[in-house]
């Protein structure tokens, strides 16, 4: 019993040296930052942050863009569907001819190509909503990075950092790893420039759409 609580109160005292010796080293660590932060703001170094995958998820431009994309794709779906039920009818007719017969090979021959001809549309269909998604995140990143741009130069900002400001889930695995996995733990919300890019992003969007199309 007397050995029991001597390793006890050992292990008390070890865990306060742990955390005494940890205080330390964050206060010394405060203090070798603090003249950094100081000489940073006398030379007029400003940084701020932004949520791209925010701006991704949220903007009602980009949302119109994708959905276009995914509108496109129910509607393959749907033309998918009844090419397979054409393929599934021309394959059930082959069991009523006879396997020897000359109309056995031509129908034969005609699932074969119904079936090929299926196979590269799907392909060639994947390949280009890929492309259009792709093309959607591109261009919409090149504005943003242009809005981010122009308005950091605006407020003589010197450095922009991205950040994730969506909320851990402890019932989503994944929304936890990447809360834990973040670069930035805190950051004052006047260095939050999102809601300024999504108006500039706004704005570029709105005058795209309305642009006239040049037919040639």
């Amino acid at each position: 019993m007397n050995q029991t609580i001597a390793f006890t109160t050992q292990g008390v005292a070890d865990v306060r040296t742990i955390v005494l010796s940890a205080i330390a080293m964050a206060m010394t660590t405060v203090s070798v930052l603090a003249p950094a932060s100081v000489s940073a703001q006398d030379s007029g170094h400003r940084i701020a942050v932004v949520d791209v995958a925010y701006i991704f998820k949220n903007n009602e431009g980009i949302k119109k863009q994708v959905k276009a994309v995914e509108d496109n794709l129910k509607a393959f779906d749907a033309e998918l569907t009844a090419k397979r039920d054409e393929l599934k009818a021309a394959a059930e007719k082959l069991k009523t001819f006879n396997p020897s017969s000359a109309e056995y090979t031509a129908q034969e021959e005609r699932v074969a190509a119904m079936e090929s001809k299926l196979r590269l549309d799907m392909a060639r269909k994947r390949k280009e909503l890929a492309d259009r998604e792709a093309k959607i995140y591109y261009d919409n990143y090149q504005l943003i990075a242009d809005g981010v741009e122009k308005i950091a130069m605006h407020h003589k900002i010197n450095l922009v950092l991205r950040y994730n400001s969506e909320d851990m889930d402890l019932e989503k695995g994944e929304s936890v790893i990447r809360g834990v996995m973040r670069n930035i733990v805190f950051h004052d919300q006047n260095l939050d420039m999102t809601g300024a890019v999504m108006q500039y992003l706004d704005r570029e969007l709105s005058t795209v759409a309305t642009r006239p199309v040049n037919r040639q």
